[in-house]
C-alpha cells in the first residue's frame, strides 16, 4: 500500500472520506462544523433562557448602548447586517420598552436610539460575549488564520452555490 499523497503535494485532492479520523477526511471536517454550530446554538440558548432575548437583540441592545444615538443604518453596519433586519430588531426592542427612538433634530427623517433602564438591566444579566462566541473567538484569531479562513470558506461557499444574501443574516436567527 502507497502512502497517503500529502495535502502540500496535491492542494485540489479530493477529502478523503473514508478514514474518518484522517485530517483530510470529510466526515471529520463535518463533524468539526457541527462543533461550532453546536457551540453557537448552545451559547444563542443560554442567553436566551437568562433573559428572554434571542443573541442578535442582545447584540444590538449593546451596540446601542455603546453608541447612544445611533441610527438604524448604523446599528446595521455595526453588527454587520442587512438594513431591514436591524429595522426589525429595533421594533422589537421597542416593543419590549427596552430602547427609545426618537427623531433626530439635525434630520427628522432619522432616528437616534437609546437604551432604557429595562434594556441596561437585561445587559447586566448577560455573561457576554453579546455579539455571540463564534465573533469573539474569530476576533482572536491571528490575521493569516483569518485569510486562510476566507478563502477555504469562499471555496466551500462557492461549492454550495449558497445564496451569498444570506451573510446578512445573524447566525442567531438561523
Amino acid at each position: 500500500m502507497s502512502p497517503t499523497p500529502s495535502l502540500a503535494q496535491e492542494p485540489n485532492m479530493p477529502l478523503n472520506t473514508l478514514d474518518n479520523d484522517n485530517p483530510t477526511s470529510s466526515a471529520r471536517v463535518l463533524r468539526r462544523f457541527r462543533i461550532v454550530f453546536n457551540a453557537v446554538r448552545a451559547h444563542f440558548q443560554e442567553i436566551e433562557k437568562q433573559v428572554g432575548l434571542g443573541g442578535a437583540q442582545v447584540w444590538a441592545l449593546n451596540v446601542i448602548r455603546n453608541q447612544p444615538g445611533l441610527g438604524v443604518g448604523a446599528l446595521a453596519k455595526s453588527m454587520d447586517i442587512h438594513q431591514s433586519t436591524a429595522s426589525n430588531l429595533v421594533k422589537l426592542l421597542q416593543r419590549k420598552e427596552l430602547i427609545s427612538m426618537r427623531k433626530a433634530s439635525a434630520d427628522r427623517r432619522q432616528v437616534e436610539l437609546q437604551i432604557l433602564p429595562a434594556g441596561l438591566a437585561i445587559l447586566s444579566q448577560v455573561p457576554g460575549p453579546f455579539e455571540g462566541i463564534l465573533p469573539g473567538a474569530l476576533n482572536q484569531l491571528s490575521a493569516a488564520t483569518l485569510l486562510r479562513l476566507d478563502q477555504d470558506l469562499s471555496e466551500l461557499i462557492s461549492l454550495l452555490k449558497a445564496d451569498e444574501k444570506a451573510a446578512g443574516i445573524p447566525l442567531a436567527h438561523l
